[in-house]
Formats: C-alpha cells, sequence, structure tokens
C-alpha cells in the first residue's frame, strides 16, 4: 500500500473492513440507551443496527454504527463495559430475501448465532446483521450467492 492509501484510511475511512458490532452491558436503567444514543449522536455517530436482550440486572445491547473507532473513544471515555466483534452485514434484494440468506448459509453449514435488521437501508435495500461462527466461510457462500456482504467502509457517511 503506498502512503497514499494509507492516509485515506482514516477514522472516518475505515477501507474494505468488515462490519464491526458493539456488545455492550448496560446498567437496566430507565434512559440509559437515550443518554448513550444522544452521546454518539453529538459525535456524529449514528447507530445503524441495534439489538437490545434484557435481563433482571442488565441489558445486553448489541450495536453497529458507522464510525465504530469514534465509538469505542466514547465507549471508553464512558467508561462502558464493552468488546467488539466483527460480524457479517448481508443487503438482501428485498424484504422477503431471508430465505436466501439462510439457505447459502444452511449450503456450507454455518451455524447463526443471532441476527438483527439494520435501522437504515444503505443501498435503499434491506441488511441484516448476523453473528456466524465462520465469518469468512459465509461471506464466501454469500457472494457465490449473489448477496452482497457490506463493509465498514458502506457505513460510512
Amino acid at each position: 500500500m503506498s502512503d497514499f492509501d494509507s492516509e485515506r484510511i482514516t477514522i472516518r475511512n475505515p477501507g474494505r473492513e468488515l462490519v464491526r458490532q458493539f456488545v455492550i452491558h448496560a446498567e437496566n436503567k430507565v434512559g440509559w440507551l437515550n443518554d448513550m444514543v444522544s452521546k454518539l449522536n453529538g459525535a456524529e455517530v449514528h447507530v445503524m443496527a441495534i439489538s437490545v436482550l434484557d435481563t433482571t440486572d442488565s441489558a445486553l445491547v448489541r450495536m453497529v454504527t458507522n464510525y465504530p473507532d469514534e465509538t469505542r473513544e466514547i465507549l471508553c471515555r464512558l467508561e462502558i463495559s464493552h468488546s467488539e466483534r466483527k460480524i457479517v452485514a448481508v443487503e438482501m434484494p428485498n424484504e422477503s430475501s431471508l430465505k436466501h440468506v439462510t439457505s447459502a448459509l444452511l449450503q456450507a453449514e454455518i451455524n447463526i448465532h443471532y441476527v438483527y435488521p439494520f435501522l437504515t437501508w444503505p443501498n435503499d435495500r434491506p441488511v441484516l446483521a448476523i453473528g456466524l461462527e465462520d465469518e469468512d466461510v459465509a461471506i464466501d457462500i454469500l457472494i457465490r450467492n449473489n448477496l452482497r456482504v457490506l463493509s465498514q467502509e458502506d457505513l460510512a457517511r
């Protein structure tokens, strides 16, 4: 990679890396999610996809944002317990294409751990965030089945 190319990959232009998801262990407190979203929006970071699992003591928030490096900085600054992992974000031709996605993954015998939809559709098409046991094999099979796998760059705006 030339010096010019490496300069273009910045905090706001991450290149073609897989979509990153944040898993946040949040307080089970009224207003917590609103406060978190407000802090992100204040830094021009937008939640692109979200899933919340509520338990008695806490909530598990899975979140994809348009700028993950800035999201990490905000979470660390606020001392919010979290982890990151790469997930597969697959764009579907239309809202009835879920069977196409699940059939493709079944062909490769890949377990799906969880699925949640994106709030916004980057190319005006439905997008799913999928946690899988093997992202590389999943990406290969999805592409071979004419499905588009989004990168973090597709979410930047």
